[in-house]
């Protein structure tokens, strides 16, 4: 498969692809078994990944699942995980962060290219789709840049650094008709595709509150107290930074503790956008038009500049809130259930990705009505199904961007999805670094109450990158 700078092969898959064979067999929407059974169909979609650290490792092996996908390149700046050879790793990698470094040793059926500069694989015409999982700063100018080349990108949350980056790269997919899907995991997740239609349906009334949290005690050190230091000479350092501000090397940052670092991410953006796009998908919200933040680094003892404790309260238009939590100085759990709860006027909903548990409401102060809903529990199949959707919610999400690419339909986590959601945690970013109750013009987007705070809907970018 080519990218659209070869129209006759792009024009063969899409004749042969999902939407015809839908049309002509009845179907909405075909699974990965029934499309495979296609004539045409089994066309390998040329993929090349950006990333293949740690979680772009992940999703390498479960891109490598799916029958018609061909890894046809890797990029990375660090070349032990370029060249998938892991007796190359820094040993000192190993040994602090042996759960982080991939296992590597792929085996592929045709040799892919390599490249150190993502720049250079978007310049391959041979590539129809990439898939995107460098740290999170770099997330929107590798898609934009992507998008503009031609290729088709499955890109990692958080989307963005910035609300600004989002709408950029909005606007250039409505430029370019590019297919993009966030990994935003949960949309491919039976349950809470179950659970969405439920909520939709009224199951448990009204919802004036849902609730979710990031719990883990990294008490009293955190991640530690470092010096700058010269990075390993197979660590492209200069190219891990991209746009942001020049810094020295230091170990805490790179890699993996970067989301500790308020220029590359935060907690925020790492677990909230998950919880805050689930939440948001369930309840039919779309942005909030207030946000109010507390919290900061109250406990811990570490380089790490963002809060270790926060409080957040979205409102919405709908009067409905939404309240999340980040507990990285203390345990436990805030939930009887599950990661997410929904407090409706007939009874409560809390929801994982493993299934759900709906609890009745009782009657409260002057009412005597009895239960309103029936106590219920759901369990994710742990298989795949007679139709061949995976029970891996990561899976779902790739099976569906797959198709899309051969169907030219949006997928299940859109572009907009996954900005809208990103903006969440830039949202709650922003309060707390002004202390303000901030009001949002979702539209324009936009603060209507502080200047300061758009002051930080972007930032500028080191040259010579550009957005």
């Amino acid at each position: 498969m080519n990218n659209s700078k070869n129209p006759s092969r792009r024009k063969f898959i899409a004749n042969t692809g999902m939407m015809t064979a839908g049309v002509a067999l009845g179907i909405p929407m075909m699974t990965a078994a029934s499309y495979s059974r296609i004539k045409g169909a089994n066309e390998k979609i040329r993929t090349g990944f950006i990333g293949i650290g740690n979680r772009g490792s992940q999703l390498l092996n479960l891109f490598m699942n799916q029958p018609d996908l061909e890894v046809a390149a890797l990029c990375d700046i660090y070349e032990p995980y370029l060249h998938r050879d892991y007796s190359k790793v820094d040993p000192r990698y190993l040994k602090d962060r042996s759960g982080q470094v991939p296992k590597m040793g792929e085996k592929f059926s045709k040799a892919p290219e390599f490249y150190n500069d993502y720049r250079k694989l978007l310049e391959n015409k041979n590539i129809d789709a990439v898939c995107i999982a460098t740290p999170d700063h770099w997330h929107a100018l590798m898609t934009i840049d992507a998008m503009k080349a031609g290729k088709d990108v499955y890109v990692e949350k958080p989307l963005t650094a910035t609300i600004m980056e989002g709408r950029t790269m909005v606007n250039v997919q409505n430029d370019t008709n590019r297919v993009v899907a966030v990994g935003l995991n949960r949309r491919g997740n039976r349950a809470y595709q179950k659970l969405a239609k439920e909520i939709s349906g009224g199951k448990i009334g009204k919802i004036s509150v849902a609730r979710a949290a990031r719990i883990s005690n990294m008490s009293p050190e955190g991640i530690g107290k470092l010096k700058p230091e010269q990075p390993p000479k197979d660590f492209n350092w200069d190219m891990w930074l991209g746009p942001r501000a020049y810094r020295p090397y230091q170990y805490n940052i790179a890699p993996y503790m970067f989301r500790w670092w308020s220029d590359y991410s935060s907690q925020m953006g790492n677990w909230g956008v998950h919880y805050m796009d689930a939440i948001r998908w369930m309840m039919g919200e779309t942005a909030p038009v207030a946000i109010t933040t507390h919290g900061g680094k109250f406990v811990l003892d570490h380089d790490g500049d963002i809060p270790d404790t926060m409080q957040v309260t979205f409102e919405f238009a709908s009067k409905a809130i939404i309240s999340f939590s980040i507990y990285e100085a203390s345990g436990g759990d805030i939930l009887p259930y599950g990661e997410l709860e929904f407090r409706g006027t007939k009874g409560n909903i809390y929801s994982s990705e493993r299934g759900y548990r709906i609890i009745p409401s009782q009657s409260g102060q002057f009412q005597s009505w009895e239960k309103l809903v029936n106590a219920e529990e759901y369990i994710n199949p742990d298989k795949t199904l007679d139709d061949g959707s995976s029970s891996d919610s990561t899976s779902g999400v790739i099976r569906n961007f797959l198709d899309c690419i051969k169907t030219r339909q949006k997928t299940i986590c859109t572009l907009e999805d996954g900005h809208r959601s990103t903006s969440f945690a830039h949202l709650a970013n922003i309060s707390l670094a002004v202390r303000q109750r901030l009001e949002w013009d979702s539209v324009n987007e936009r603060f209507t109450n502080s200047e300061k705070a758009n002051h930080l809907l972007s930032y500028e970018y080191r040259k010579p990158w550009k957005i």
